[in-house]
């Protein structure tokens, strides 16, 4: 497995990560069996990021990778390496009501995952999303305590803004930005990437294959299951899916032309934007996982980048990539 370093400051890591939502909620049922199984095929292949979030399932998704890594040689375990958002807030009834940044709110949330995940660090904590009642400085100085007591090794930002993150970077080391960024979302080029860069902080890339739009695999007139916030997704809806869809039929010749399949070339794309972003790829199950590393050794030379950009031109994706409730919440698009 080739690797790839986050930052100056970040670990070295697989240079994909595996994205560990969708074994836990969201995208409609999940099978325990499989997503176990994915994360052994994973570990065993080298992967070595595994990125959650402890609100993914009410701290499901944590359990199921501590039961994961408990299941895998000493050695294997040794090198994979804990990604972790926190700081959303869940109502009973699953609906999302905020986020807390609060520096003693940080250390708590730290202390659950820890005991959900067995382990004793974790190797990069961030919040998913910035409070605006808080001070990033605050958010960010409480994860810098924790790095200093061991129980955090690295402190990352999701989805957060070039100006937030220039205030986080003065006050610690930040190894990664987690943010989202594929063919059909890619915002970050303007102002974040290249500020990324300036402070020599990483990207973890999630959402490369769109949550499965531009994966090659949807299919119109595709029922989505009540508990999928796909069908809430404006990118998911009416003439906005067929729209983005066509483009992921233009992209399917030039993959077809190559030999590989849609999600390959829509995951060497990310991999072709730097050495300093590693993309997350959401598989939940061992076909899909295999599919994603074959990208790995996809190069795609001028002519196939230049093909990929007239196929899919930056700005073509119709609707927004989160709800406008979600949207507001966003830093990184204000």
């Amino acid at each position: 497995m080739q690797t790839r370093t986050l930052g100056t400051t970040g670990p070295q890591t697989s240079v994909l990560g595996l994205g560990c939502m969708g074994m836990s909620a969201l995208y409609g049922d999940t099978d325990r069996a499989e997503s176990i199984a994915t994360l052994h095929a994973a570990l065993e292949a080298g992967v070595t990021l595994l990125d959650t979030g402890d609100f993914y399932g009410m701290g499901h998704n944590e359990l199921l990778i501590g039961e994961a890594l408990r299941g895998v040689p000493a050695a294997t375990r040794e090198k994979a390496l804990t990604s972790v958002k926190f700081g959303a807030l869940r109502t009973v009834e699953g609906a999302f009501s905020g986020y807390d940044g609060r520096p003693e709110a940080v250390k708590n949330f730290a202390a659950y995952s820890l005991q959900r995940l067995g382990t004793d660090h974790i190797d990069i904590y961030r919040i998913a999303r910035l409070d605006p009642a808080v001070p990033i400085e605050e958010t960010v100085g409480a994860i810098a305590e924790l790095v200093e007591a061991g129980h955090v090794r690295h402190i990352g930002l999701s989805e957060v803004g070039a100006d937030s993150l220039r205030r986080a970077a003065a006050v610690a080391p930040i190894s990664d930005l987690q943010i989202e960024y594929s063919l059909i979302s890619r915002g970050i080029e303007d102002e974040i990437l290249p500020t990324a860069r300036e402070l020599g902080i990483g990207i973890t890339a999630y959402g490369v294959l769109a949550r499965g739009l531009i994966s090659g695999h949807w299919q119109r007139g595709r029922a989505l299951a009540a508990n999928d916030f796909r069908g809430m997704s404006p990118r998911f809806q009416g003439e906005n899916l067929d729209h983005n869809l066509d483009l992921v039929d233009a992209l399917r010749k030039i993959a077809e032309q190559k030999g590989v399949s849609v999600a390959q070339t829509s995951i060497a794309w990310v991999l072709s934007r730097g050495e300093d972003i590693v993309p997350l790829v959401g598989a939940r199950r061992r076909d899909r996982l295999a599919e994603a590393l074959g990208a790995v050794e996809i190069t795609l030379d001028a002519d196939d980048l230049a093909a990929i950009e007239r196929a899919v031109p930056a700005g073509a994706a119709a609707g927004d990539r989160y709800p406008a409730e979600q949207m507001a919440r966003l830093d990184s698009e204000r």
